[in-house]
């Protein structure tokens, strides 16, 4: 019998360091673009990267247009809108700089445009028939990992809350991790991305679909990011620290876009659908009771973790530990400034089986480590209020 489960792992060609946000124009030219769309945000344009990825662009004889008409948690109705942009502009490849909401428009854009149908339609696992046209993402975030991940999340307007499309068409076709572009981070963004970051390396370490390479991933995530998080937040300057969160957020996506999530990013893409809060924050509100709950399904695995963090567990029994983990977990959320409950930002108890609804059909609960019924959603989110 072997040792262990076949698994597949599936990354983009990536460039990590400082400067690798250079070398957009050789792999556009490498990839025979000749017009791109280049998909920002507001907050990005302001900071200068878009200006720097232009200009690289240009000195290598490429065009290109800007398509940034898109908000934080990216709607179906932004995407369509970036999909008739592109078809219009006549455009051949896709340069995504931003964040996750940045990386996950340009995914859409470009699977609506090379299949010919609404964003709505793909939402699930291996949805998308045609895959888009080239991707080349620049994160400026450490922490959705959206550049190197099979996952594309989108809201769904109508019905208010966030769908994912998982694909293996969804995986860029190079990422330029730069960790110089994290440098204009607010302090906030850059907690609530990198508990989102932490969220995603533990979910795939308990996973039911984790793997020995994923695992070896995901460890490393956690113990980069405990270690570097409050300093990034307390020093954003800090160039060496960011190194280490976006290397963390980087381990982090190689580990969940292949073993996939749990309840937390469940029930998180139905609540930031719900009320369009920012996607780290949910995760970080969620991840402390969804562990407590998750913590006697994969107690040897949360353990493991728990020393990753650099919790000393020795005398301990396993109640104290698994005691001892969420309330580090939460004593760091609150640390780095995410505070307060889910009613302060506006949920009610009369909200819970709605959003309790859309969280029991996401993928993402397939993979959690303890069976998850409806009931256990609703309790989760009584708890996080």
């Amino acid at each position: 019998m072997s040792l262990y489960q076949m698994r597949k792992f599936v990354a983009p060609e990536f460039i990590f360091g400082v400067g690798s946000r250079r070398r957009v124009g050789y792999y556009a030219r490498n990839l025979m673009a000749r017009r791109v769309l280049v998909v920002s945000d507001p907050g990005v344009i302001a900071a200068g990267w878009l200006k720097d990825v232009q200009a690289d662009l240009t000195n290598v004889g490429i065009e290109s247009v800007v398509f940034h008409a898109l908000t934080p948690n990216p709607k179906d109705h932004e995407v369509m809108a970036g999909a008739a942009f592109y078809a219009s502009e006549r455009c051949d490849l896709i340069v995504a700089v931003g964040g996750g909401s940045v990386m996950d428009c340009a995914k859409g854009i470009g699977i609506v445009h090379a299949n010919g149908c609404h964003i709505l339609a793909f939402e699930g696992v291996d949805q998308v028939v045609v895959p888009g046209p080239p991707l080349i993402c620049i994160p400026t975030t450490a922490g959705t990992a959206a550049d190197i991940s099979q996952f594309c999340i989108v809201v769904n307007t109508q019905d208010r809350y966030k769908m994912a499309i998982i694909s293996k068409t969804m995986v860029p076709d190079v990422a330029l991790v730069d960790p110089e572009t994290t440098l204009t981070m607010s302090p906030y963004l850059t907690a609530c991305t990198g508990l989102d970051a932490l969220t995603h390396a533990i979910e795939a370490y308990v996973s039911t679909a984790s793997s020995p390479v994923a695992d070896v991933h995901a460890l490393a995530a956690v113990t980069l990011i405990w270690k570097n998080l409050e300093i990034a937040v307390a020093q954003p300057n800090n160039l060496m620290t960011r190194e280490n969160m976006l290397l963390g957020s980087l381990h982090a996506g190689l580990a969940f876009s292949n073993a996939s999530l749990g309840a937390v990013h469940a029930l998180a893409h139905s609540l930031g659908g719900f009320l369009d809060l920012p996607h780290g924050e949910c995760n970080a509100l969620l991840l402390e009771h969804v562990v407590r709950f998750n913590m006697n399904a994969a107690t040897d695995r949360y353990g493991q973790i728990g020393q990753a963090m650099g919790i000393d567990m020795r005398g301990m029994t396993e109640s104290e530990w698994a005691k001892k983990i969420t309330t580090e977990l939460a004593a760091l959320r609150k640390r780095v400034g995410i505070v307060d409950s889910l009613a302060l930002r506006g949920v009610h108890s009369t909200d819970i089986p709605e959003l309790a609804g859309h969280a029991l059909n996401d993928a993402c609960l397939v993979t959690n480590p303890r069976y998850t019924q409806l009931g256990d959603i609703k309790a989760i989110y009584g708890e996080a209020l």
